[in-house]
């Protein structure tokens, strides 16, 4: 990973607030002078295409544009999209279902014009669904930390919890189960280097309910995500039987064809309104939510439950010069992503905030850089621009 015409190895990051541009090491966060036709190229996208916000009705085309412009300047060979809009409306806006039939829908027309227009071949992935929120189970008044990583809503860490925690969590109602940490180390066949992260105990809720506890987002959530021990994967390239082979087929098939990996969010398999086959999305009584965790577990090819666990007070790891700091937790760039292994040129455009520059690996990204629906602009990344 280079930025062959800084002649140095570091990521690039463009932040763009529509007055004005800068240009930033991506890890350090600091202000450098850098040039170059890559870079001017990325500017110029980021100019000609502001982020109308998370849950505007232009969200959709926003990707749609954008990308279709940077597939014009860059000419990649592999090309991933984070659709995002469906997941974020429907977690905090209530709409009846002929709104949100109608949502899905056109979030499609989207998808399908950008296929129409690319010529690339499409691998399209739902998320999961969503479902109203019923109740919350309140563990605000643990002795030990319930804690939840941001946007699940299924899953919480308990950390040093004492006798009557526990008994008040196994009594309640809305607990669907308790997980030790050994367990669930031993359920993704994790090390105990892995379990250093994990929280001694994980819950899970029944569907339906989230958590009252320290990482829920700060705006009222109307849904949560549905159950989705499995999502619809649409593609006509071989045979997919779960997340994890995704990757390994791209690879397999990015000789023969263009292809873009595309990510709807907040669509399961009930609203899926293309063909599609059912795709294994997590283990036993594990399923991933919308989250970096399921995004990499498709761009790398393995399960990725332990570099940011559910329910890990992922603030032992801030400091003033914590690294990569607009990339959310991220405090690396993941190693094995599809983008990093393929040969071709490769792209991500997305309105998931802090995902795609990270989880794809692509060589160059454009999202949104929104933080709680806040619209701040948009981040185009440069992670290396020496393929040819």
């Amino acid at each position: 990973m280079g930025n062959q015409e800084s002649g140095d190895p570091m990521s690039l990051a463009i932040v763009d607030a529509r007055e004005w541009q800068r240009v930033l090491d991506l890890e350090t966060g600091q202000k450098v002078e850098r040039d170059g036709p890559v870079l001017q190229m990325m500017k110029g996208v980021l100019q000609r295409h502001p982020y109308p916000g998370d849950t505007a009705a232009g969200s959709g085309a926003w990707v749609t544009d954008t990308a279709l412009d940077l597939i014009e300047q860059y000419d990649p060979g592999f090309v991933s999209l984070s659709y995002a809009h469906l997941y974020f409306s429907a977690r905090f806006m209530s709409v009846s279902e002929v709104e949100r039939k109608a949502m899905v829908l056109g979030l499609f027309e989207e998808i399908a014009r950008f296929v129409k227009a690319s010529g690339f071949t499409p691998v399209v992935l739902g998320t999961g669904g969503m479902t109203p929120l019923v109740d919350v189970i309140d563990l605000s008044r643990l002795d030990g930390l319930a804690l939840c990583t941001l946007w699940s809503a299924r899953y919480c860490g308990l950390h040093g919890p004492s006798d009557q925690d526990m008994d008040a969590v196994a009594r309640h109602p809305w607990v669907e189960r308790i997980v030790a940490r050994q367990e669930f180390l031993t359920l993704f066949g994790g090390t105990a280097t892995d379990g250093l992260r994990l929280p001694d105990f994980i819950l899970v809720s029944r569907p339906g309910y989230g958590f009252k506890a320290a990482g829920v987002p700060l705006r009222r959530t109307v849904n949560v995500s549905a159950p989705s021990f499995s999502i619809p994967l649409h593609q006509g390239l071989g045979e997919v039987r779960s997340l994890t082979e995704i990757c390994g087929l791209i690879e397999r098939e990015i000789g023969n064809r263009r292809i873009a990996l595309i990510h709807v969010e907040g669509v399961g398999e009930s609203e899926f309104p293309w063909p599609y086959t059912p795709c294994s999305n997590g283990r036993e009584w594990y399923y991933y939510e919308p989250s970096e965790a399921q995004y990499l577990a498709a761009t790398t090819g393995k399960h990725q439950v332990f570099a940011f666990p559910v329910g890990a007070r992922l603030f032992d790891d801030d400091s003033e010069n914590e690294p990569y700091p607009f990339s959310g937790y991220f405090n690396r760039v993941p190693d094995g992503t599809v983008g990093q292994r393929l040969s071709v040129r490769s792209m991500a455009v997305g309105n998931r905030s802090m995902f795609p520059h990270m989880v794809y690996g692509a060589d160059v990204s454009i999202e949104c850089f929104a933080r709680n629906l806040y619209n701040q602009g948009c981040t185009g990344v440069i992670h290396r621009d020496d393929k040819a």
